[in-house]
């Protein structure tokens, strides 16, 4: 499914029009195309508001410019202006009458205004790519649902069967809708398919488990929101199941077909991840907004959006959107905290962190984000003794706690506690064997201090199956099989290595050893000056000077103590 959204999204980017289209368009003034180049220039940086007023000032001299109403539309509506992008939205059908977002956006308005027939009309009209099929035939079927009009809202929803990779949505938002009318037959079904196929869905788990609580049967729901705990947190379903042990039954997941809409354009933003399809969420999740449905969990996907846009102002101004009475307010607090370590406000974000952990000194996600403070700053003695506390905190470690093990590992790796720093990514491979990132760390830190070479060299290459295309597990490889002494092995890797990053200083210096070791001296003398111009750290440059000068010392061979066989994970 997310393969293809993403690459059905691609239409929708504010980049997507290309300069030369535009500038066609531009009138003879110089104060025009400047506001014009300023405003794709801000809009290339998602600075979005400034580049909508840019945008709108080359507006107001080239009156009509179809190229810059678009553009305008969609910054408006980026930046959650929605009467401004409603009317732009009319202004571009004009001259775009198939406008994918424009009818969006208008088909929204009149489902608001509850004008239910006109909204499907412009949803229909949107709905000529994947993408547009799926957010049409959902919207299309809340609009029915609007109406009470369960079968054709069904009806609708077959049209996804199309494509196979809808099925999930399709599974959700029936029993959603079925939910809502009332047919709690067809909502069980459905919500029984959705929850098969996707059971670590949060939205899946708190709408089935909600369902099931007002249907009677609590201690299902209970037994659903601790399996979805057993390999995750979640504010929302810890506070769903203390509420559900307490005897309150809850309100119905969706009470309004707004509420549905809004349901549907969150299912889609957030399937929408990657930088190519990241801006079109934006849009999504502020027509969510729009509808005034479960404002603290859209504010929180928009605050989640802006940090993958690396916008961390806009992100802040979103988080603080989040109600101090929802559940989500101190997971907002946490991620204001990282928004303000990006903006290099380390002290706010570590004492926002700190007077968190101190309110509850029990509440793992924030003592793992301190932590990752921690780390990002290179405190490595903070961070060791952070993940350390959240880790005593663990009653039952669970495939999803790898991340916490390998990080605490690397903060001891960091400190030459290797026995602690060993243990600790040894601990997060049993929990998630597959991690390519916890098999290389491991075993280039075992080449690097010649210890148990065979069995370093099988988990990078196991790494390596895993991600054929990272150039670090690549480079690893290749100096595996120069501490080895296999140099043939080591240049074809180390060269593999170059290709995918050839920028990086560590692996120009590598490939430069290996052809030394063949006697391609000329060569490796390349590489290391290659490394220099690179830029590297100040005690790895001295180490490339000195090779340029000098060569490699004579070749020590491995000692049958350093060439061990393979230890167990226990």
């Amino acid at each position: 499914m997310t393969a293809i959204l993403r690459t059905a999204l691609t239409g929708f980017l504010l980049a997507s029009i290309p300069a030369t289209a535009a500038l066609a368009y531009d009138s003879s003034s110089s104060f025009v195309s400047g506001n014009y180049l300023a405003g794709r220039s801000a809009a290339k940086l998602r600075d979005n508001d400034l580049a909508s007023e840019y945008l709108s000032n080359a507006l107001k001299s080239d009156t009509g410019n179809p190229v810059l109403t678009e553009k305008i539309f969609l910054l408006e509506l980026s930046e959650g202006n929605m009467p401004r992008a409603e009317e732009f939205a009319t202004d571009v059908l004009t001259f775009n009458s198939q406008q994918r977002m424009a009818r969006i956006v208008l088909g929204v308005k009149d489902f608001r205004g509850r004008h239910y027939e006109e909204a499907r009309k412009n949803f229909e009209q949107s709905a000529y790519t994947p993408v547009g099929e799926l957010t049409s035939w959902l919207l299309t079927a809340w609009a029915y649902a609007g109406e009470g009009e369960l079968n054709q809202a069904l009806k609708t929803l077959d049209r996804l069967d199309a494509n196979e990779s809808f099925a999930n949505f399709k599974a959700f938002h029936e029993a959603l809708i079925s939910d809502y009318l009332g047919n709690s037959i067809r909502a069980e079904g459905a919500y029984k398919k959705a929850y098969e196929a996707a059971s670590s869905s949060l939205r899946i788990v708190q709408a089935y488990g909600n369902f099931l609580e007002r249907h009677d049967r609590a201690p299902e729901a209970q037994s659903l929101y601790r399996a979805y705990l057993d390999n995750d947190t979640n504010p929302l379903i810890d506070a769903a199941l203390a509420a559900s042990l307490k005897g309150d039954k809850p309100r119905p997941f969706i009470e309004s077909p707004t509420e549905g809409a809004a349901e549907a354009l969150f299912s889609l933003a957030t399937s929408m991840t990657d930088d190519q399809s990241i801006d079109v969420a934006l849009l999504y999740t502020r027509l969510g907004i729009s509808l005034g449905a479960d404002e603290d969990v859209m504010y929180t996907l928009l605050g989640d959006t802006y940090e993958s846009m690396k916008r961390y102002d806009k992100a802040l101004e979103a988080y603080a959107k989040v109600p101090a009475a929802s559940p989500l307010r101190v997971n907002a607090d946490m991620e204001e905290a990282v928004c303000l370590q990006h903006l290099d406000r380390k002290d706010d974000a570590l004492a926002k962190l700190k007077s968190i952990v101190a309110a509850d000194p029990k509440n793992y996600d924030a003592i793992v984000t301190l932590g990752n403070l921690y780390r990002a700053s290179n405190d490595f003695t903070n961070a060791a003794a952070t993940y350390d506390q959240a880790i005593a905190l663990i009653d039952k470690p669970a495939q999803g706690h790898w991340r916490l093990y390998y990080y605490d590992g690397i903060s001891h790796e960091r400190l030459n506690q290797w026995d602690v720093a060993e243990k600790q990514f040894r601990k997060a491979i049993e929990l998630s064997p597959t991690e390519s990132s916890v098999l290389n760390y491991l075993g280039y830190s075992m080449i690097e201090k010649k210890i148990n070479l065979p069995e370093a060299l099988d988990m990078i290459k196991k790494a390596v199956e895993i991600k054929p295309n990272d150039g670090y597990i690549t480079d690893s490889l290749g100096w595996a099989y120069f501490q080895l002494g296999d140099y043939e092995q080591a240049v074809a890797n180390c060269e593999r290595a170059v290709e995918l990053l050839p920028a990086d200083p560590i692996i120009a210096e590598h490939l430069g050893d290996a052809y030394w070791r063949i006697g391609r001296t000329l060569e490796a003398k390349f590489q290391w000056q290659h490394a220099k111009d690179n830029k590297p750290e100040p005690d790895d440059l001295k180490r490339i000077e000195v090779k340029i000068k000098n060569g490699l010392p004579p070749e020590q061979p491995v000692t049958p103590a350093q060439n061990t066989a393979p230890k167990t994970n226990g």
